[in-house]
């Protein structure tokens, strides 16, 4: 088992020995050792932290961000959804953003040719019907190019959407194909058919169901090259008045001897996520699974372990454990929707719930990114909070006082694009002006990587061109380069232990390119400044390896 190490290391040392004695006259002969990357030691810049998750959601559910209604009317369909989609990746990279969280089951549906699901009508306005291509091929595809992590979002239960323009809870505006039609003992209509806003659910009740919802979900993850599961907070729906869920017969069959209604119910959540967790896992051990709760568990005043608020309460809503799902570490992250601002608002104030879920992932494996709320800013109608221009930007400012806070999710891609206000200008200028690597999961596999060997480093018209090999290291998605990470310092130096602690020298993630010569150009680059460059290979979990040998240009 040592020789494939031991010979890939072998050729990390030819290959640098070729790079040295390839080292061009104008320039300083290469350190002869990779650089040693320290942090636990180092002074850290708060505004340019090396790692935090930083993505938006992308909603497509009543077609929200993507794809839009007007692209089902373009002459040519297809190639205006890949446009715009393409769109939303050029804004997240705009932001230093590192990954996407796109909606690809929104209403028991799906954006990929399943064997289980019908066609999505947000794609074509038409339910069940063929668009013709695979978008989540496509959507796969094209975040992986640009080094964003893709995390497919799933609705595990909802099945229509209020009418109009949606199926309401009338089983029959369904797809054909749709398995709640085959099986509409699988279901149930909230509020009750006939009240406005009544939808359809599947009935998480009922083992099959979950079993199926599982099935289906589980298609993509084991077909499509996707970094995550992403659930939100829709399980149980959320109360409408005084209508209850009409599940008292499915409680009668299946309640597993749980004498309280309630108390099953969040039985059968926490079922599905602990199952979910533990399928992803046992198909693809580097898929990330992370929920997107309501923000607020429970309250103080309810439970002595809750939050200083007064809010709705998903423990008791819509029978999410959250808590238990972090203690019991089911999920690998979680992504609470603080969407309240700071200040005296006793129902739920962001500068109180940060601390709380601070405390709660604390001492688990779970990470905790704060859900933020883009939509609000700039809008009146959310109060005078939401009016200040800097509100988006104390929230993150906030999180910095607690360690625990690894990022953020926005919420959605069109109201990051908005830019009311100018908010994300101030808040992406305040705490995203320099890349970030995504967060590592010390929990999940890995195997170390070789760094990576920089054999080429010159002066183009364009900028600086680098390029590089990668010692062959590792066999699947485990200890294999997936990306790199480049760093440039000023002036010709040899790099000290904390220059890559934290992001000021890191300039750019690329993806990498299996069994060929990576390369990259520094378009920002001044003429007639000298600059030393490091390479760093990273894995698919954005594990680093050591740095490359330094390479100096002038």
């Amino acid at each position: 088992m040592k020789a494939p190490r031991l010979r890939a290391a072998g050729l990390a040392v030819a290959l640098l020995g070729a790079l040295v004695a390839a080292t061009p006259a104008n320039a300083a002969p290469a350190a002869d050792a990779p650089t040693t990357i320290a942090s636990a030691d180092c002074t850290i810049d708060p505004a340019t932290p090396k790692r935090q998750f930083r993505a938006m959601w992308i909603a497509s559910v009543t077609n929200i961000d993507w794809p839009t209604k007007t692209s089902w009317t373009a002459p040519d369909r297809i190639a205006t959804q890949k446009a715009e989609y393409l769109a939303w990746l050029d804004l997240a990279e705009r932001l230093n953003h590192n990954a996407v969280v796109v909606q690809i089951r929104p209403t028991a549906d799906a954006f990929w040719p399943s064997p289980h699901e019908p066609w999505s009508e947000y794609l074509t306005g038409v339910r069940g019907q063929d668009p013709g291509w695979d978008p989540l091929a496509f959507l796969v595809a094209e975040s992986h190019k640009r080094n964003l992590e893709f995390h497919a979002w799933f609705n595990p239960y909802r099945i229509s959407m209020p009418a109009p323009g949606g199926a309401g809870a009338d089983i029959n505006q369904l797809a054909p194909n749709h398995p709640a039609r085959q099986h509409p003992e699988w279901t149930f209509a909230y509020p009750p058919d006939g009240v406005a806003g009544s939808r359809l659910y599947y009935n998480p009740g009922i083992p099959e169901v979950r079993e199926f919802v599982q099935t289906a979900m589980m298609d993509a993850v084991e077909r499509y090259d996707i970094d995550g599961v992403h659930f939100d907070d829709y399980f149980y729906p959320y109360p409408s008045g005084t209508h209850q869920v009409p599940d008292d017969a499915t409680f009668a069959e299946h309640n597993r001897g749980i004498a309280d209604k309630a108390d099953w119910r969040r039985d059968n959540i926490n079922l599905l996520v602990k199952e979910m967790g533990e399928k992803v896992k046992a198909a693809k051990p580097w898929v990330k699974f992370g929920v997107s709760p309501f923000g607020i568990w429970r309250n103080k005043s309810v439970d002595p372990l809750g939050s200083d608020t007064t809010g709705s309460q998903s423990y008791d809503i819509i029978s999410a454990d959250t808590r238990k799902w972090i203690k019991e570490e089911w999920i690998d992250y979680v992504v609470p929707q603080l969407y309240w601002y700071i200040g005296q608002y006793p129902a739920a104030d962001y500068a109180r719930l940060v601390p709380w879920w601070a405390e709660t992932v604390r001492g688990t494996k779970v990470q905790l990114y704060i859900g933020q709320a883009d939509y609000k800013s700039g809008d009146p109608a959310y109060g005078s909070f939401w009016m200040n221009p800097r509100e988006l930007s104390d929230h993150l400012t906030l999180n910095r006082s607690h360690p625990e806070v690894l990022g953020n999710v926005h919420f959605s891609a069109v109201q990051v694009r908005a830019n009311r206000l100018g908010a994300t200008d101030i808040y992406a200028q305040d705490h995203y002006s320099k890349p970030a690597l995504v967060p590592t999961m010390p929990h999940l596999a890995a195997k170390p990587l070789l760094f990576p060997v920089v054999t080429g480093a010159q002066r183009t018209a364009d900028g600086v061109k680098l390029t590089w090999r990668q010692p062959a290291d590792g066999v699947g998605p485990l200890g294999t380069a997936t990306s790199y990470a480049i760093y440039r310092l000023d002036d010709r130096q040899l790099p000290g232990r904390c220059d890559l602690a934290d992001a000021t020298n890191l300039v750019d993630t690329v993806r990498a390119t299996p069994g060929a010569v990576q390369s990259w150009v520094d378009s920002t680059a001044e003429a007639g400044k000298s600059y030393t460059y490091l390479v760093t290979a990273l894995d698919r979990l954005h594990n680093e390896s050591p740095a490359s040998p330094a390479r100096f240009v002038r």
